[in-house]
Order: C-alpha cells, then structure tokens, then sequence
C-alpha cells in the first residue's frame, strides 16, 4: 500500500498514532492485509469471543514495533469490526512501516 492511501487510517495524537482498523477475526492467519476504504484491515486467527480478538490485535501492533502489549490500547470498537487502536509509535513512523 502506498502511504496516500494509509494516510487517511492513521491520525497523529500526542505523538503516537490512531490507527482506524477493519478487523476479520476467524481468518488463517493474523495479519495487516492492506486497506479495506479508508481503514486498514487487519486479519485475526482469534475468534471474536471474549475480547480475545482486541487482544490480539494490539498484540499484533505492539510487536510490530517491539513494544509492549499493555503499551498499545483499543480505543473504540470493542464489540465491532471497526476498530480504533492508541500505538504510541509517531505517525510518521507508522507510516514508513507500512508504506510501499
């Protein structure tokens, strides 16, 4: 993916990133599979029960960037596939990982 079109899912805060995210839980494996809009799509192996699937998702991100896992946080989105995620990763940074 180019980083135009990650640009619109990733807003800087503070110095970290907000990352709007479109979860397919129950997928074969967990991975960032590029952009489903505006979002990015994140594919999860976890299944949606007891917000097993967040946990895998900030998981997902924080060892991406070699941080902990209490270090990134679901903001919005818990029960939904679309998602909202606190990576305290600058935006620019965010970027450069992503972009192709």
């Amino acid at each position: 993916m180019t980083r135009d079109e990650l640009a619109p899912a990733v807003k800087a805060q503070n110095g970290a990133s907000v990352v709007s995210c479109h979860v397919q839980p129950n997928a074969s494996r967990t991975a960032i599979a590029g952009m489903y809009g505006e979002e990015l799509k994140v594919t999860l192996k976890t299944p949606p029960v007891d917000g097993k699937a967040n946990k895998e998702l900030c998981r997902l991100f924080a060892d991406e960037f070699g941080l902990s896992g209490s270090s990134v946080q679901l903001i919005s989105g818990q029960t939904s596939r679309r998602k909202r995620v606190l990576i305290p990763v600058d935006r620019e940074i965010f970027l450069r990982k992503y972009s192709s």
